[in-house]
């Protein structure tokens, strides 16, 4: 949805929007809200979305506690992440960027590259979390130091790190 609506968008998938018209609810935010985001990836690490999320539909379909539990939380975030944009709360947001990751660890399998990734910008002083199903992170850095900092620890390990510009 994100490059179906290019720039920076909120989205609700609540279940009572998709069952009542079979899709989610978007809002366009000011890009200008999203300020240092980096990108840092490895080629080496991308394989398909269906490999990352292997079984998480049909156990969510199952109801599976944990699985289900972990998407209202996800929703919680999208919709606490929006706020802490609108405020200007880099330190809420970035906590919700870790936040997220640290909930995947507990319903998926995360491959050590990608934990490699993460745990590095962390380190670095820089939010993380999957950019999509894997091989590549996104999150915020505090400032220029840390950016400089995450740059030279993602290289360490054969990773390169970019700052998006975000379309409007």
């Amino acid at each position: 949805m994100a490059q179906a609506y290019q720039g920076l968008v909120y989205m609700d998938f609540s279940r009572g929007l998709m069952e009542s018209r079979g899709y989610g609810e978007y809002q366009h935010l000011d890009p200008d809200l999203a300020r240092n985001v980096y990108v840092a990836y490895r080629t080496s690490l991308s394989e398909g979305t269906e490999v990352f999320h292997n079984d998480i539909r049909e156990r969510w379909s199952r109801g599976e506690p944990a699985v289900v539990e972990a998407m209202k939380t996800w929703a919680s975030y999208a919709e606490q992440g929006r706020e802490c944009l609108l405020r200007g709360d880099f330190s809420g947001l970035s906590d919700l960027i870790d936040a997220n990751f640290d909930l995947r660890t507990r319903i998926y399998k995360i491959g050590g590259g990608n934990r490699e990734m993460i745990e590095t910008a962390r380190r670095a002083g820089a939010s993380a979390n999957f950019a999509g199903s894997g091989g590549a992170i996104v999150g915020l850095y505090r400032d220029r130091d840390t950016l400089i900092r995450l740059t030279e620890a993602m290289q360490a390990i054969g990773v390169a790190v970019i700052e998006p510009r975000i379309a409007r």
